[in-house]
């Protein structure tokens, strides 16, 4: 961890809001719990109209061991994404994805399996951490260890960092995979966001079983279907 991150007596500088993700969150709540592994983590697919939200945990035993370039997966190409995702994979000393598919979105809400996801990614890492950082305003319940959200996460902390790599390209395989069967709706290259080729395809077509029901453009589509078939 580099020097200047913290002053002598071992505290976390704060951050200005223009560095790159550091260890600095994961270091003060790994000083809060008593010391042990912080995982990060993160979920990408709240928004898409179709597919799964699935959600990562990544751990780094020390700084060192993170990957150069890691940030937020918004920032970065796919091709740079998918090669950081095989280096964190070889490189944290543990990380986990998980998701909540369709079924579930519908039935608990999309901010609700989210946090579900996310809480499955985290118990399912081995070791388990001493701690989490969760991207975002909201701890999600039932973790297996102490956590605190951390806002922008995947822009301040590695780890969290290094999840939101992994939840992004495990989803878009998943879409990719879906599209190969469904290709009306052009989901590899939109992963299920509502674009207007995907809402137009979704007009002509109808919804596929990975559509999400309660979103509110599905919803409208099925509705109109059944008022015309009436």
């Amino acid at each position: 961890m580099a020097d200047d991150l913290f002053s002598a007596d071992g505290a976390a500088r704060p951050r200005t809001g223009k560095e790159p993700p550091d260890f600095r969150a994961e270091a003060a709540l790994a000083a809060r719990v008593g010391g042990g592994l912080v995982a990060g983590v993160d979920e990408a697919g709240r928004g898409p109209l179709a597919g799964p939200v699935v959600a990562a945990a990544v751990v780094f035993a020390e700084p060192a061991d993170a990957p150069p370039g890691i940030t937020d997966s918004k920032k970065l190409t796919k091709p740079r994404r998918e090669a950081l995702a095989e280096a964190i994979k070889a490189r944290a000393a543990a990380w986990a994805v998980a998701e909540a598919g369709v079924d579930e979105i519908d039935r608990i809400n999309i901010l609700a399996a989210a946090m579900a996801a996310m809480a499955r990614a985290v118990k399912a890492l081995d070791p388990a951490p001493a701690g989490c950082l969760i991207d975002g305003n909201r701890v999600p319940e039932g973790l297996v260890c102490p956590a605190e959200a951390l806002v922008k996460g995947d822009a301040r902390s590695v780890s969290v960092a290094a999840a939101s790599i992994l939840a992004k390209v495990e989803r878009d395989r998943i879409m990719a995979a879906l599209d190969a069967a469904e290709p009306a709706y052009g989901w590899a290259r939109n992963a299920g966001y509502g674009v207007p080729a995907h809402l137009e395809a979704l007009r002509l077509v109808g919804p596929s079983v990975h559509h999400r029901r309660s979103f509110r453009p599905v919803a409208d589509v099925i509705a109109a279907k059944l008022s015309t078939s009436n």
